[in-house]
This record gives structure tokens, sequence and C-alpha cells, in this order.
């Protein structure tokens, strides 16, 4: 790998430059740190090149960020042949991609963004890897900014079950660890698969069980580095459904101020309506792209990114928060857009008034995963 990084400095995935788009020579050329992980995971799948410009170029701290490094560099560790070049400013990337070999690895995650925030990518790609994945992470288990372990393995897991990935899929939990220090360790064990399948998620059903999972560090068999509590909620219907809510507590926050918080954004979540949980919309997405020459539909409630792009301090009233976060939804089109330019693959959005839901469908481009052996 090619790789030179300078100056890392702290950002957002999500905030600071506008995304902007062109293709030429057949390399895809984007401008901004927006959408830095989506747009290196469907350049991997696709294998298509793509140059990204102006990297917070306007920042007092201009390019790639600590936590974008090491997602290249875990990356890096899972592909055979990737090409990465970033420039002494760190404020042009130009990546090519390699192909998916999965194995045996071992990541450290860092301080900076939570392990969920790698699984997230790790889950989309390790099904097309040539070998099956066994990642071991280290890092920060639980805090208030990316999805959790608990969440992962409540709500993700089940997920990308239905698109064909049962045998073999495993996750656990070895150490938690909180912010600022981390100290967790979770291993996942993901299966690799010939070709997705088609799915159809359309009946939300109703609401019969919640279930919860509390994160409590330094008071758990597992010890890790720093002390911190989260509360995930996981909401089931009659259907199988599953969406989830959750936090974490932050300095002076209170336990009934976390369990008053992640109640309210189940509720909320609920309220949206769909089959498929606002974290984990992208992830149905890129995976409905990727099925087979087929049409899939899922049921959506209100568009919106891979994950909130700001999460409240606690104590903190909902209608706010949900305002404060209103501006983060222009993201879920802008992944639809990253869809149509790397597979050419456009859905169809039929809007259910009744529900307040939508109805996403598209064709699959029948992706086959040419590295598997065939049994």
């Amino acid at each position: 790998m090619s790789m030179k990084v300078v100056n890392p400095s702290k950002g957002s995935e999500s905030a600071g430059n506008s995304a902007s788009f062109s293709s030429s020579g057949g390399t895809l050329k984007f401008k901004g740190c927006a959408h830095f992980r989506q747009r290196l995971i469907c350049a991997t799948l696709s294998g298509r090149r793509i140059r990204i410009d102006n990297i917070r170029g306007d920042s007092e701290e201009p390019g790639i960020t600590e936590f974008e490094a090491n997602f290249l560099r875990l990356l890096d560790s899972i592909t055979n042949g990737s090409q990465i070049e970033i420039n002494e400013t760190g404020t042009v990337l130009k990546y090519t991609p390699g192909f998916i070999v999965g194995g045996t690895i071992e990541h450290d995650c860092g301080t900076k963004r939570a392990i969920g925030w790698f699984l997230e990518a790790l889950v989309a790609l390790a099904p097309f890897a040539k070998r099956p994945l066994v990642a071991t992470l280290k890092g920060i288990t639980n805090d208030d900014v990316d999805a959790s372990v608990d969440f992962f393995k409540a709500v993700t897991i089940p997920l990308i079950k239905q698109f064909g990935l049962d045998e073999g899929l495993d996750f656990k939990v070895k150490k938690r660890g909180a912010p600022p220090l981390g100290g967790g360790e979770v291993i996942f064990r993901c299966p690799t698969v010939r070709q997705l399948k088609s799915i159809h998620l359309i009946d939300e059903g109703f609401i019969k069980r919640i279930r919860y999972v509390h994160a409590l560090c330094r008071r758990h068999i597992h010890i890790i580095s720093s002390p911190g509590y989260a509360l995930s909620l996981v909401a089931e219907s009659t259907t199988g459904v599953l969406l989830g809510a959750e936090t974490a507590a932050t300095s002076g926050s209170l336990p009934e101020d976390v369990a008053s918080m992640a109640s309210h954004l189940l509720c909320e979540e609920i309220q949206k309506g769909g089959c498929v949980d606002t974290s984990n919309q992208c992830l149905a997405l890129l995976l409905m792209t990727l099925s087979p020459e087929d049409v899939s539909k899922v049921r959506f409630g209100k568009l919106t990114p891979y994950r909130y792009t700001c999460k409240p301090p606690i104590p903190l009233c909902l209608p706010t928060w949900s305002t404060q976060c209103n501006y983060s939804y222009r993201y879920s089109m802008q992944y639809l857009r990253h869809l149509r330019d790397f597979f050419g693959v456009t859905f169809k959005i039929k809007a259910d008034h009744d529900s307040k839901s939508v109805l996403l469908s598209c064709l699959g481009i029948g992706f086959k995963n040419l590295s598997k052996k065939v049994t």
C-alpha cells in the first residue's frame, strides 16, 4: 500500500465540505470529506478508482483525520492489491481498490471513533471476501457518537442474516471499553457468500416485545480502562422487525437521564415506522443493490444517514435534539446517488401516506463473489 498521512485532525465524517461528484477516465472524482467510508466501501465492491479532493481544505486543520487514516489501514488489511495515495497536506486521496481477501486480522480502532464505526464497514465488505473474516477489534465499545457493539449484535446481525448470511456468523464482546481510553475488545466472524438473497420486507407488524442491554463498565467482570455506562433498547414486532435506540452516559450524566433519553429515542424510532432500523438503512440499501437480478422491496421510515450526525448531551429534551438533527436527513439521498454512480442502480421510491413510510425497491445487479470456491 502506498500511503502518506500528514497532520491528522479531528472532524466528523459527514461534516465539513459539501459533496461534489464527477467522472473522468474511469475514475470517480469527489470533493469534500463527507461520506468518506461510503465512498471507499462502494469503490472496493465496484472495483472503481476514486479521487477525493479538497478534504477539509478550508479547515484550520486540513486533511484526513486520525480515524479516517485508521480506517484506511483497516481497509488495507482485509484487501490485497489496494493502492492508497495521500498528498502531503492530506487533502487529496487517490484510491485504487484491490481484492477483498478477509482472513484473520487484529486491528486497534483507536479512541477517536468507536468499534461500531469500523464494524459498519466490515459487515458490508466481509461477505464478499476470499476467506471468512475473523476480526479482533480493540477500542471503544460504547460511546455517545457511534453505534455500540450491543446495538450491532442485537439489530445489525439479524438484518444481514436475512440476506443469506447465517451459518458461521458470530459476534462476541470480550471486553468493554468506554471513552476516553477505550480498552474494549470484540471478535467478529463473518462467512463468505457466493451471492446474496433478494428480500421483501414490507410488513412492519406490531410491537410485541422490548428488550434492553445495559453496558456497565468497571462494575462488570470484564474490567476496562475507562468507566462508563450505556443503555440499548430493542423493539421487536410480530413480524420479526427489529428497531433499536441507545444512549451512552457523558460526564455528569445520571442513570435516570440515560434511561429517559433512550426511551424517548426508541419511541421516536417506532413512530417513524419501517422494517429497517434507522442506523441500518444504508446497509440495507447497499445489500439490496448487490442482491440477485430480482426485485428487492423494503419498507423504510423517514430516510436518514448512516447515523445521526449529532447526539445530544444528557439531559436534553427530545424536540430540541430532533431539531438539531434535521439537517442530517439529506445524506440518505446522497447515498442513493452513490449507489447509482458506482453500480448504476436506481431505486423506485413510493410514499405510503397512510403509514407515513416509504417503500423502496430496486433490481439487484447480481453481484457474485468470484473469489469464493464453489462446493
